[in-house]
């Protein structure tokens, strides 16, 4: 079965981030590959983990972790095959505390797909354009089918200071099942790459 994390990629104490990441879980969990035992979807939250600005001694890339926080981390996400990043946008791109958490790992995120819902005033797409590149070389594999989330639309805000109730449009929920949908086939196809190659046994 593929294990797939909704990540909730904000970790400010009133997150609309996670309001939309509540509703991609109720997606998910109405999806056909669910319904049939062939995935499940779990939500990551980054304020559950309070991971400090980065700390490691070393690059990431050497798999050295020293510090527990960072272990507790690398094996939470290991344990998926893909993801479903939830992000707002700030300041043209996406959160620095999703960046962050992004940079303690390497081989943890290597060879999975990953698809993004975003939200902001222009709903975001602009730091998912910048979260596909360091995706891109973390060697994830990102779909096509994006969901953006328009803050003027897609949610009810009455007080800006809170997360208001997400709203979304007929067509968003067509469109992140499409998300799924790729965000699944693309994780089971990476999954050969994932998988150790069986030593041979010597004759």
């Amino acid at each position: 079965m593929l294990r797939i994390a909704i990540i909730i990629g904000s970790t400010r104490s009133t997150r609309r981030t996670a309001v939309a990441a509540d509703w991609v879980a109720q997606v998910a969990a109405r999806h056909a590959a669910v319904t049939r035992g062939e995935a499940t979807f779990a939500t990551v939250d980054l304020a559950d983990h309070a991971l400090p600005v980065l700390d490691e001694p070393l690059p990431a890339l050497f798999g050295d972790y020293r510090h527990p926080h960072t272990i507790r981390w690398a094996q939470a996400i290991d344990s998926y095959d893909g993801f479903v990043f939830v992000t707002p946008e700030y300041n043209h791109s996406f959160p620095g505390a999703l960046k962050n958490a992004i940079d303690f790992l390497y081989a943890e995120w290597n060879n999975k797909a990953a698809g993004f819902v975003s939200h902001g005033v222009h709903g975001g797409t602009r730091a998912v354009e910048h979260l596909r590149l360091t995706m891109t070389e973390l060697q994830v594999a990102t779909v096509r089918t994006q969901v953006a989330l328009s803050a003027f639309t897609d949610f009810e805000i009455t007080d800006p200071s809170e997360p208001g109730v997400i709203t979304p449009g007929p067509h968003q929920e067509t469109t992140l099942n499409e998300l799924l949908d790729e965000v699944i086939a693309w994780s089971g196809a990476l999954k050969p790459l994932r998988t150790p190659t069986p030593q041979a046994t010597p004759a």
